[in-house]
């Protein structure tokens, strides 16, 4: 089965900043998007952003615009998302996704449902 490793969440007063970082630990495919999500406490999981690691599209979710930014290095096979200025509301597990398909032909990669691949969260908490 495919995994991935989730990495740089914590806990940070609001105006701080993380970077979070998703790296696979087994082959995935040539092309594939991923995708930041997050949950909180009795909530459903949300998208935050997602990018291609062919494509130079990305996609951010209105929320955290001006905030996050989401980068890929595909040297590394990595997929990083920077969390600047962060808000209590940002409070969440964070979970980065994959699926094996070129992002045009996604409806809408910040959806869950289109993901196939899914690592184990890692927390973030900002206090206010």
């Amino acid at each position: 089965e495919v995994q991935f490793v989730e990495s740089g969440g914590g806990l940070v007063q609001a105006g701080g900043s993380l970077r979070l970082s998703c790296t696979p630990s087994g082959f995935i495919s040539d092309e594939y998007v991923t995708g930041w999500f997050r949950q909180a406490p009795g909530k459903e999981r949300e998208g935050v952003s997602c990018i291609s690691n062919r494509d130079d599209k990305l996609y951010l979710t209105d929320s955290v615009k001006g905030r996050f930014t989401i980068s890929s290095d595909n040297a590394k096979n990595t997929v990083y998302l920077q969390m600047n200025n962060l808000k209590p509301e940002d409070t969440a597990i964070y979970y980065c996704g994959a699926v094996t398909r070129d992002i045009v032909l996604l409806h809408n990669c910040l959806e869950p449902y289109e993901y196939d691949f899914w690592g184990q969260g890692t927390q973030v908490t900002v206090s206010s």
